[in-house]
């Protein structure tokens, strides 16, 4: 996902020490070595009021953990764009390790800064077809367990979390070998089933992106995935599309599945998708990129839940165009976003 050739990519989580061993609640609460540094809490402190954007910020996310080493080397120009980055609520995406611990952590430091948690869940077989993102669980009992553990960090705090980015598209797209197919409707259905057992959870089922696939060919697939059972669906996780193409995407395919909601991925979506270069590589790390609308939940449309950054801003797609491997923080592309924001 973190570096797909169908313009998607994905981060696996790496859980730290810290996270890993206390809880990402601690993080809050000074686990990290700078946690005191004023850089990096401002930037959180800045967010949005949470009747716009109920959503937490880490405060030791890589942007703020960027905004406070600019700030010490008193680089305040480049400090002040990346706080446009470190001041939005991203999505914490849950790698295969320690994953109720993950869960437990985020979960716990959003309820104690009284926000929601927003999780990606990205650990299903034979994920991303081989690509920069390949891995995912061993087998279907792997991941069965795997998800039984994150809601069971989830606890009945309040979190929303997008479901597998990739997974069902990789299936109608051919990418993803027929043998897997039943097994991966299976543990899709399976994971929305496991938490919606959570009491203060919503769960959204990925569906892609208005570049990838029609409506036509994507209704019945997310029918057998289960997103009857879900609150509804992402768009455009991790790709370019302007909103407004993903908004008339969206409502094109909930139209075909009950009605369903949806929530749309606008962190870098300020410019639309990029055109030049070589078409199987536009998707990764394409210049003249721009942050897009900030998270929030008012939309103006009852059919789009929220805007989220479920991508998370400033991290690579995948070692191209001289980023590093994917998911590692790149911050001269974090620079661009945020200059080129409107």
């Amino acid at each position: 996902m973190y570096g797909s050739r169908t313009g998607r990519e994905r981060r696996t989580l790496r859980v730290t020490a810290c996270a890993a061993a206390t809880g990402a609640a601690l993080l809050v609460a000074g686990c990290s070595s700078d946690g005191e540094d004023k850089g990096e809490k401002n930037a959180a402190s800045s967010q949005q009021p949470k009747a716009t954007d109920p959503y937490w910020v880490n405060p030791d996310g890589n942007a703020a953990k960027q905004v406070a080493d600019y700030t010490k080397d008193g680089d305040d120009k480049n400090a002040g764009l990346i706080k446009k980055i470190a001041a939005q609520p991203v999505g914490e995406w849950i790698g295969p390790d320690n994953p109720e611990d993950a869960a437990r952590g985020f979960t716990e430091a959003a309820a104690k800064a009284d926000r929601d948690a927003l999780l990606v869940l990205y650990n299903v077989p034979h994920r991303d077809c081989g690509q920069f993102s390949k891995g995912g669980a061993a087998d279907g009992n792997a991941y069965r367990d795997w998800v039984d553990k994150v809601a069971k960090g989830i606890g009945d705090r309040r979190a929303t979390v997008v479901l597998e980015p990739d997974a069902l598209l990789h299936l109608v797209d051919g990418c993803t070998p027929p043998e897997f197919h039943e097994e991966r409707y299976d543990l899709l259905k399976g994971a929305i089933e496991r938490l919606k057992q959570q009491p203060a959870t919503t769960v959204y089922l990925d569906a892609g992106n208005a570049g990838w696939q029609s409506p036509d060919a994507l209704f019945e697939p997310l029918q057998r995935a289960g997103v009857a059972a879900a609150d509804g669906f992402s768009v455009n996780v991790s790709n370019f599309f302007p909103t407004d193409v993903s908004q008339e995407f969206g409502k094109k395919l909930s139209a075909k599945v009950g009605d369903k909601p949806f929530v749309i991925d606008t962190s870098r979506n300020g410019n639309g998708p990029y055109t030049g270069g070589d078409p199987a590589e536009n998707w990764c790390n394409p210049p003249g990129r721009a942050l897009g609308e900030p998270p929030t939940t008012k939309t103006g449309d009852p059919l789009v839940k929220a805007y989220l950054w479920i991508k998370r801003p400033g991290e690579s797609d995948g070692d191209c165009k001289g980023g590093p491997k994917a998911g590692d923080w790149y911050p001269e592309y974090a620079l661009e976003l945020a200059r080129n924001a409107k």
